[in-house]
């Protein structure tokens, strides 16, 4: 298949092209492959060094808070904080809280309370003032019903305490009577969650050291609500981040069970290092590219070059035909043995030419020779075929007449044979006529007996319709009295009037119907006076037509018995054609015959032209190549 561009390059651009796909196209493979798998392994080593922080941040987390945690239980059993609930006397309870603030540092604040949420000891009195009045917030908080419950919560952790105007972590646990196990209060220490962020400095400072600025920790709960940032609040999320996190599960039990320790940094700042290395494998490949193209251009041409000047001298030899120039070849490889066969290859083509121009010289004069030898033969049968041929279309004419003439005979008989024939069918149809005739004539006369009969019944059908008009109008006048003796009688006359009314209804409609037939019997009559006067017009050329028909008859009998005189001399004239046709049909096929054995000659003799004008066609072609060559 010729593709589009590369068929049209020449050698040179195409072993350019060849030579360089060769070389670039492993390299660049190798190359992409390469920078594939370095950004593969790269997303590794991302991923697991976020995977890490995040692990790291969640085991710090988690420790914190279970030391936390374990810290106000332990609180929560002293003995003071329990004595101090039972007397009432919070001196020495306010002493210990102060002291655990100052020691733990990590706590803003420690208060107690007794079960009904009022604050009656804090580690500090401005603390313990800022519940005041507050027992109903206290009670309903989440950390103290979890307290009264035994268990820490994290409920309130994503809002912002308004008694310590920061965001703490409230870990509450019940204080209990040492030994019945009756619980006096709840104790609260509220943890400052800012501490986290000095908790994930040392992964912060490890990532600013790698040039990672974007990197950053969260902490977010189990359904996704944000806990911790340390990009601080309000900090928008990083577009195409790439993340890892770690969970809180339960094997430490602990406040942040189910939390997520996120660990995210930006691609562009993850992956810069990679880019760089990327462009610089292109760079190095694009100049690869350049030295491989250039190092292909300079090999093509040491190779084209001696082929372009084998290929000018094949265009010179073939443009214009000149043998005489002198072909040189250089060089031990393929393209140096190429030459030498060419310049061998040329030298047996002039000693070709020269032994095909004198053997096409030798064959032009013979083929001269057999034509002039051709031509005097075709001129002495063309004369031999002349005289036949004048000798064939007389006999032809002679042929043709004595054909004519028995095929006239013929025609003449059988028209006679025919005449004859429908001469004595004309007797016996015109017999048949009369006899047709007749009996049409019998069948008109019938016809007019009926429609006088016809005529007579329609009169009397008048007659009858008059009768029953008479009826009509005599009904209709006795309904009408009949209506007028009703009214008279009033009540009793009702039935009878409505009778009265339907003989007057059905006397209108037989005067109506009775007109309608009178008028239909008037038109029949004049329509059966029509038919009787036609038939009696038909009947009149009836008996013309019978007379001419006896008439023709008697012609046509005396022009049959011609025709049977006719007969005799036909048959005698066409005999003797005939015979004279025969005769001359003999002497035509002898004159075809001999016409045919010219005929065979004279395709022989054009054949044996035909060969001479093609060895005298090959001849001129033969020069002509001969000639095209110069030697």
């Amino acid at each position: 298949m010729r593709l589009p561009l590369i068929g049209t390059l020449k050698l040179r651009g195409r072993l350019t092209l060849y030579v360089t796909l060769l070389a670039v196209v492993p390299l660049l493979a190798s190359s992409l492959l390469g920078l594939r798998t370095t950004h593969g392994m790269m997303q590794q080593q991302v991923h697991e060094m976020l995977r890490i922080e995040a692990e790291g941040l969640k085991d710090l987390v988690e420790a914190s808070l279970a030391e936390r945690e374990t810290s106000v239980r332990s609180w929560a059993e002293d003995a003071l904080l329990r004595e101090a609930l039972l007397t009432g006397s919070y001196e020495q309870s306010d002493a210990v809280l102060s002291r655990l603030q100052l020691r733990y540092t990590t706590f803003t604040g420690l208060v107690l309370f007794t079960e009904d949420g009022r604050a009656v000891s804090a580690s500090t009195a401005p603390l313990r003032d800022s519940f005041a009045g507050q027992e109903v917030v206290v009670r309903d908080s989440p950390w103290f019903k979890a307290a009264l419950e035994g268990r820490f919560t994290s409920a309130m952790l994503t809002e912002e305490d308004p008694v310590f105007g920061m965001q703490v972590l409230h870990l509450a646990a019940p204080v209990m009577e040492s030994r019945g196990g009756r619980r006096l209060g709840v104790l609260l220490a509220a943890y400052d969650w800012g501490q986290v962020g000095e908790v994930v400095k040392t992964a912060l400072a490890r990532a600013r050291a790698r040039k990672n600025d974007s990197f950053a920790l969260e902490v977010r709960t189990e359904a996704g609500s944000l806990l911790f940032d340390s990009r601080g609040k309000g900090a928008g999320r990083i577009a195409n981040a790439v993340t890892a996190e770690a969970i809180n599960g339960p094997e430490l039990s602990d406040v942040g069970d189910g939390w997520r320790f996120v660990a995210l940094s930006d691609q562009e700042d993850v992956y810069g290092s990679v880019n760089q290395l990327s462009l610089g494998v292109l760079g190095i490949a694009l100049a690869a590219v350049v030295v491989v193209s250039l190092s292909a251009f300079l090999l093509a041409r040491g190779v084209a070059q001696p082929i372009s000047r084998l290929n000018q001298a094949v265009r010179h030899i073939v443009q214009e035909g000149d043998l005489t120039q002198r072909l040189e070849a250089h060089g031990d490889d393929e393209v140096g043995e190429l030459a030498r066969s060419f310049v061998q290859m040329v030298g047996n083509l002039k000693e070709t030419t020269l032994s095909l121009q004198r053997g096409t010289q030798v064959l032009t004069d013979t083929v001269a020779e057999l034509t002039r030898a051709a031509e005097q033969q075709e001129n002495n049968i063309t004369r031999q075929a002349a005289a036949l041929q004048e000798t064939q279309v007389t006999a032809q004419e002679i042929k043709q007449t004595s054909l004519i003439a028995s095929e006239r005979a013929t025609a003449v008989l059988q028209v006679a044979t025919r005449a004859e024939e429908l001469g004595q069918g004309g007797v016996n149809a015109l017999t048949e006529s009369m006899s047709g005739f007749q009996g049409m004539q019998d069948q008109v006369n019938e016809m007019a007996a009926q429609i006088g009969r016809l005529n007579e019944r329609a009169q009397r059908i008048g007659g009858i319709t008059l009768t029953v008009k008479g009826l009509a109008d005599r009904s209709n006048m006795l309904a009408l009295n009949a209506a007028i003796e009703a009214v008279r009688s009033g009540e009793h006359g009702k039935g009878f009037a409505i009778v009265a009314k339907e003989i007057r209804t059905l006397a209108n409609q037989s005067i109506h119907s009775t007109a309608e037939v009178g008028t239909l019997l008037e038109d029949i009559t004049q329509s059966i006076l029509k038919t009787v006067e036609l038939s009696e017009q038909g009947q009149e050329r009836m008996d013309a037509g019978l007379m001419k028909a006896r008439s023709s008859g008697e012609s046509i009998q005396a022009l049959s018995t011609i025709v049977q005189d006719n007969m005799s001399a036909v048959r005698q004239i066409a005999g003797a054609v005939s015979q004279q046709n025969a005769g001359i049909a003999q002497i035509f096929t002898a004159m075809t015959d001999l016409s045919t054995m010219m005929h065979d000659t004279m395709v022989g003799l054009q054949a044996t032209q035909r060969v001479a004008q093609a060895l005298r066609d090959v001849a001129e072609q033969m020069q002509q190549v001969a000639r095209s060559y110069r030697v």
